[in-house]
């Protein structure tokens, strides 16, 4: 009899099959896919409980569907097993076409693993090919192509006649394994063309709500902002800016389009604004106002486009940091200048000092190498015979021009530190000075497989001897107030004060344009004064110490402060210490060569 129903039996499956793999289409989710494959095993596959393993993005599987028992449903559904196991599992027991049977036999070793499972308990088989309850039947999902991932694994349990499946029952299963394959990838493709075009919908209301943001942003902004072209004929001409840029600068925006930032910009800082990277670039610089006046911005570039293959743009933030820059530059002066008398602090007078001088000793042929040194006292002067008077054949510079501020002769030494003004603000430049001191504060540049001095000018001490060998270097003048504490002890602080600011002027008075009269603290001075000689040099403490020493009035009274003068002389090779060292030692050697009396004011 069963042989004579095997036709009816597989014409009755067939038509199963066909029905459930029609309903695995009309599908609308994933997720009903999903189940639709559960319930289809049930109905069309005659086995009491069916559960769907997708494989997730990580790799393990996870319950994704179940048929046939509610509290299995219940128990497993959304539980994961690991890959690991799962490859174990489908390594095991028979393999039947693609479907893999594990009997209860060899499945009990799989009891404690991590993949979800539901068993029930029942007699052990009467015969081979009975049913048992812990017999385990998968059929894996391949997607479709030579490469055959799995996309999930079918678990059957309990077939309805109780006995393991035969041929057509293991064809039909295998079959219906393929057609789910299919299914869930078109699900899973229908699912992410939903997604893409809702993202798609979401990200055009964005991409219109984001123009409309940036075009509010841009014209009501507070600060200046400018679109530019990039690349071409027409590189970085201005095409739109906003209202805030056109009142900082004074122009329409009709006259605005027919500049670039470089038609505006001081031409100072053309380098700057050239040099600034157009992606992501930062600078300070300068811009031309309609009256002819400038303002200091700050600019920051982004590039912008229009499409994502359509031309760029540069998109220009321009800040206003005019107040910020004013500030800056009294901030700096503050840290860099005395509070009270105005000249160059300590700190600045190293930094002077140090640009001029390096850490190799210079090599002069027929001078002698080491640092020279000379004193005045304010109680008397000595200079070879001379009696303290003008001698212009010997004023190393300060000759009749020197006493009205006319500065230095071109043919005098490298003058002017780098970088910094002179102690009254003279605006002296070097003609030894290049626009790599300008940048870094260094009197050489580094070349290209040269060493770091060879674009450096080394100076030299002139000669101590009777003899004047003709050379001129830098004279540190390292001045020193007599008398100056007295005063602070009889008539207060505020006059002491009065005393240093008035000796101060009278010091920058004294020197050159191109010199440096600094406050090292206290009741201490010292004068940089480049391309002397040690006569010279001599000569310029003279003159410093007279102007010192007549009285000073301060609220109706005249006190007097006397000086004393060491010279000593900076030199390559020596430290910033060991020059202001130096000359303050010969200082003190003076001040006590002769008797208190002398040294004294009047």
């Amino acid at each position: 009899m069963e042989t004579e129903s095997e036709p009816y039996v597989r014409l009755s499956t067939l038509r199963q099959l066909h029905q459930v793999v029609a309903d695995l289409n009309t599908a609308r989710s994933l997720a009903d896919t999903l189940q639709t494959v559960a319930d289809g095993v049930v109905a069309g596959l005659n086995y009491e409980l069916a559960c769907v393993n997708l494989v997730r993005p990580d790799g393990d599987l996870v319950v994704a569907a179940f048929a046939g028992s509610s509290a299995a449903e219940a128990l497993i559904t959304g539980r994961v097993g690991s890959r690991a196991s799962w490859d174990r599992r489908l390594s095991m027991g028979s393999g039947w076409g693609d479907l893999r049977f594990i009997p209860h036999t060899e499945g009990w070793v799989l009891m404690d693993d991590d993949v979800p499972q539901w068993h029930t308990d029942g007699p052990a088989p009467r015969f081979e090919d009975e049913w048992h309850p812990h017999d385990r039947l998968y059929a894996p999902m391949y997607a479709s192509g030579s490469g055959r991932e799995l996309l999930g694994v079918i678990s059957v349990d309990r077939p309805r006649n109780g006995r393991h499946p035969g041929p057509w029952g293991q064809e039909a299963l295998q079959m219906y394994a393929s057609q789910s394959a299919i299914a869930i990838s078109n699900a899973r493709l229908r699912s992410n063309m939903q997604r893409a075009l809702v993202r798609l919908e979401r990200e055009q209301q964005a991409l219109r709500a984001s123009e409309e943001s940036f075009r509010q942003a841009f014209e009501y902004a507070p600060s200046g902002m400018a679109i530019a072209e990039m690349g071409g004929d027409q590189h970085g001409r201005l095409l739109r800016t906003n209202d805030a840029l056109c009142r900082l600068l004074g122009r329409p925006a009709s006259v605005m389009r027919r500049y670039s930032f470089a038609d505006l910009v001081h031409p100072e800082d053309i380098g700057t604004l050239l040099r600034t990277s157009a992606e992501g670039g930062r600078a300070e610089l300068r811009l031309g106002r309609r009256d002819g006046t400038y303002v200091w911005v700050s600019l920051r570039n982004s590039v912008v486009a229009d499409t994502a293959d359509g031309p760029r743009f540069l998109l220009t933030h321009v800040e206003d940091i005019e107040e910020r820059k004013r500030h800056e530059l009294q901030l700096a002066h503050r840290a860099s200048h005395d509070a009270l008398t105005g000249l160059p602090n300590s700190a600045e007078l190293r930094s002077r000092l140090s640009a001029r001088i390096c850490e190799r000793p210079a090599q002069a042929a027929g001078t002698a190498v080491g640092a020279g040194y000379t004193g005045y006292e304010s109680g008397g002067y000595e200079s070879g015979g001379h009696d303290g008077g003008y001698d212009s054949a010997r004023d190393g510079g300060y000759g009749p021009g020197y006493a009205t501020g006319s500065g230095y002769e071109p043919g005098h030494g490298p003058g002017q530190e780098p970088g910094h003004d002179s102690g009254h603000e003279s605006g002296y430049e070097s003609p030894y000075e290049s626009p790599y001191e300008h940048e870094h504060g260094f009197g050489f540049e580094p070349a290209n497989g040269a060493g770091p001095y060879d674009h450096h000018v080394h100076i030299v001490a002139p000669s101590t001897g009777e003899v004047d060998d003709g050379t001129k270097g830098l004279a540190v003048l390292f001045c020193d107030l007599d008398g100056f504490k007295s005063i602070n002890d009889r008539f207060g602080h505020h006059t002491g004060d009065a005393v240093l600011i008035e000796v101060a002027r009278r010091l920058t008075t004294g020197v050159r344009d191109g010199d440096t009269v600094a406050r090292l603290g206290g009741d201490e001075f010292v004068v940089l004064a480049d391309g002397l000689g040690a006569a010279d040099a001599a000569d310029l403490a003279v003159r410093l110490r007279n102007a010192i020493i007549p009285p000073i009035r301060v609220d109706g009274r005249a006190v007097r402060v006397g000086a004393s003068f060491g010279i000593g002389w900076a030199e390559c090779g020596m430290t910033v210490e060991e020059v202001l060292n130096s000359a303050d030692q010969r200082m003190y050697i003076e001040k006590r060569s002769r008797a208190k009396v002398h040294r004294r004011a009047g």
